[in-house]
């Protein structure tokens, strides 16, 4: 009786199936990373760069990141760290914390921020003595209060009095020390705004005949200040300008041949809350439509901005890259048509964005809306910015269609200048 026998697999046979088990195992493993990763960044793949900070209890630094525009921020534990609209970190406690901030794009990095030293006594009832010491030069305040490394210690100005007539300005240089001070920013202020104003730069402007104080105070350790002693006198150094016949000025606001205007000439007040227009709003949503029955996709990706967060966001690209080539692409605060609730950064406020089909379908069709693209190509002289082929102001479709076939920007359609007052 033949015995019931499971025939061998031969020895080739073998070395097949173990292969194809090994690259089963192998295609899961990497399933598996894929998936992790998935997981890790919300199933969307965007990309991540990350950063290492080190950073001392109750010290305050910037997040500077690669970002062109603007971006968000979040924490992982607010009680070791905190940001604020300017994105300036503070370090509270030691631990580790990770903050994650993403652009316009979508686009992510990451940084893990070790924080390290003791936590910080309140400062709020150590007594504290504070000298002021005045030279016909030189003038410094210090403090003696037990204060976290890098605070600020003294002030120096450049001049501490000075005379002007009605409509001068004039800034003083601030030196801060000691030299590497983590935060050397400043608040100014004036006694009297009648007799004269300062800006947030120190820039001084004389409004009315009299004699007012003008203080310089580090925010980082406020019994540090200096003070500058303003006498204005009573003439103008210049005629005002003949206002246009075109040109009207409403609750602080000016219209030109019915226009707002909210250029580097004509600012708008703080009070000045508009929100997003609903009108240019309901534009936009049917140029989308239109948009994506043509394959393109439009967004918005920044539209109303309030007097104070578009202020926070002028001093964070001031810091980064100074005043001087900050104007070339973002507005001083009153003086941004964000604030008009009529303008719209679409998909993403980059110099890539010109690369794109949808800025050139943008470009070719927004004025059949009632939009056009205030800051052309190669009129930076006239509009006062950059090219922005992503920012576009709703004017109405009637108005837009004149100024889009003029072949003008609005400045040049409306006979105005786009320069801030020096």
């Amino acid at each position: 009786m033949a015995k019931n026998t499971k025939a061998k697999p031969a020895a080739g046979e073998r070395s097949t199936s173990s292969v194809s088990m090994l690259l089963l195992a192998l295609l899961c493993m990497a399933g598996l990373v894929m998936g992790v990763y998935l997981i890790a960044n919300g199933g969307q793949g965007k990309q991540s760069n990350y950063h290492n900070i080190n950073i001392e209890v109750g010290q305050s630094r910037t997040l500077v990141t690669s970002f062109s525009g603007d971006f968000t921020c979040s924490i992982s534990d607010s009680k070791l760290l905190t940001i604020d609209d300017a994105h300036l970190m503070t370090a509270l406690a030691p631990g580790n914390v990770v903050v994650i901030a993403e652009g316009t794009a979508g686009d992510r990095e990451t940084f893990y921020v070790t924080i390290t030293g003791d936590v910080q006594p309140d400062l709020t009832s150590t007594s504290e003595t504070t000298t002021t010491t005045t030279t016909t030069t030189i003038e410094t305040t210090t403090t003696t209060v037990s204060l976290a490394p890098g605070s600020v210690t003294g002030i120096e100005l450049t001049f501490y009095a000075v005379s002007l007539k009605v409509g001068e300005k004039k800034m003083p240089i601030v030196t801060m020390s000691p030299a590497n001070a983590i935060d050397k920013t400043e608040k100014w202020e004036s006694s009297d705004e009648n007799v004269a104003t300062v800006n947030w730069l120190g820039d001084i402007t004389a409004v009315g005949a009299g004699v007012c104080t003008v203080r310089v105070t580090s925010v980082n350790n406020p019994a540090v200040y200096a003070e500058v002693t303003v006498t204005v006198l009573g003439e103008t150094t210049t005629a005002p300008p003949t206002p246009s016949a075109d040109l009207e000025i409403i609750d602080g606001v000016a219209y030109v041949q019915g226009i707002l205007i909210a250029n580097k000439t004509y600012g708008l007040p703080k009070s000045f809350d508009p929100g997003v227009n609903p009108e240019a709003k309901a534009a936009f949503d049917r140029m989308q439509v239109a948009a994506s029955a043509e394959m393109m996709s439009l967004s918005i990706v920044s539209g109303y901005r309030s007097y104070a967060t578009q202020e926070a966001t002028y001093k964070r690209f001031v810091n980064r890259d100074g005043v001087e080539k900050a104007d070339t692409y973002s507005a001083r605060p009153g003086h941004s048509e964000h604030q008009t609730g009529l303008a719209f950064d679409i998909n993403y406020a980059g110099d890539s964005f010109s690369n794109t089909p949808e800025a050139a379908w943008l470009a070719e069709n927004c004025w059949k809306y009632g939009f056009i693209i205030r800051y052309p190509k190669d009129k930076s002289h006239i509009t006062g910015y950059k090219y922005e082929p992503w920012h576009i102001r709703y004017l109405g479709e009637e108005t837009a269609k004149k100024v889009y076939e003029s072949g003008l920007t609005l400045e040049e359609y409306l006979g105005i200048t786009s320069k801030y007052a020096e």
